[in-house]
């Protein structure tokens, strides 16, 4: 599978989407797995090859709970030589608060033109699904660190994810024996239930599943999340994006297609041209018209998160044009 919509404006693509909503839960329980097993990572899981077909599950989901460190290589280049080692040694080091994945360019050249990458070595980061360049060139360890250390500072602060001990295949001699994990209740099952349908692409289910969750449990935010998620993607299918863009291109105050193209341009990754649009038609219209701009305003909110600081930046605007 290719990676979906891949620019170095941002993404929000299916696992963008739920890290916004999931990237705390999952560092809360990173951090009680790394304090049970205690164990350090085996050094394979946290330096591996990266090709086309395993980028979205290589990299683009599990940067929903590690920041991934991408190395562009290539065999014939000398400096990739000498920048390789020092970041596998460094991969190692940190143990497990980023993972290290190596793409050769010359057998991989759709992920070396979608990155944008103008030569190499090149080091870029994924986190959340969101891609962020680091450094070029082979660059000093110090500054490298220097680097590291930012990125999983703001991995942690900005969508709470934390680098985490990966799965070995035994603990070390002496480490206590993980304790069971706790049963799963009908609630978290029915959860599971819901983003297995998500990620298997049946969003009619996931919507379904995810209202059932709901009913049960109103206030539970991750359902919420997730419904938010399912709907928007179940809008976009198969639309002609094109002619939703021409349309509201055509007609500014035709509420109906802003709300069209800022759902496209949600999914596309365009974040601030989807709030801003929307806040927008919210300015420019009244009435019913106004109402409908605003509301659907706020269920995108609800597909990134209220946290997301585009989201308040959004909420003031709109208060702005309100009031």
């Amino acid at each position: 599978m290719q990676p979906r919509n891949m620019s170095m404006s941002g993404v929000v693509d299916l696992a963008a989407v739920k890290a916004a909503g999931e990237a705390k839960q999952k560092a809360e329980r990173a951090r009680a797995d790394a304090a049970r097993t205690g164990g350090a990572p085996a050094p394979g899981r946290l330096i591996f090859n990266v090709d086309e077909a395993g980028f979205q599950q290589d990299v683009l989901q599990r940067s929903t709970e590690v920041p991934v460190v991408i190395d562009f290589w290539a065999e014939w280049c000398e400096p990739c030589k000498q920048l390789g080692p020092v970041l596998e040694r460094l991969a190692t080091e940190y143990a497990g608060q980023f993972v290290l994945a190596k793409i050769d360019v010359d057998a991989n050249q759709m992920l070396f033109q979608q990155f944008g990458v103008q030569g190499i070595p090149a080091v870029f980061a994924v986190i959340a699904g969101q891609p962020v360049p680091l450094f070029q060139g082979a660059a000093p360890e110090a500054q490298i660190r220097q680097v590291l250390d930012q990125l999983i500072q703001a991995a942690e602060q900005q969508f709470g994810i934390v680098g985490t001990p990966v799965e070995s295949g035994a603990q070390e001699e002496g480490a206590e024996e993980a304790a069971p994990a706790a049963p799963e209740s009908p609630q978290d099952l029915a959860l599971a239930a819901a983003h297995q349908a998500l990620d298997a692409g049946d969003l009619g289910g996931a919507v379904r599943a995810y209202q059932n969750v709901l009913a049960d449990d109103p206030a539970n935010g991750e359902a919420k999340l997730g419904l938010a998620q399912a709907q928007l993607l179940e809008r976009v299918q198969g639309v002609d994006a094109t002619q939703v863009r021409k349309a509201a291109a055509e007609s500014p105050a035709d509420v109906k297609a802003q709300i069209a193209a800022a759902d496209l341009d949600l999914v596309g990754g365009h974040v601030e041209d989807a709030f801003g649009r929307l806040v927008d038609a919210v300015r420019r219209t009244a009435g019913e018209d106004r109402d409908a701009a605003r509301v659907h305003l706020l269920s995108l909110f609800e597909v990134i998160g209220g946290e997301d600081p585009r989201v308040v930046a959004a909420r003031g605007a709109l208060a702005r044009v309100l009031f």
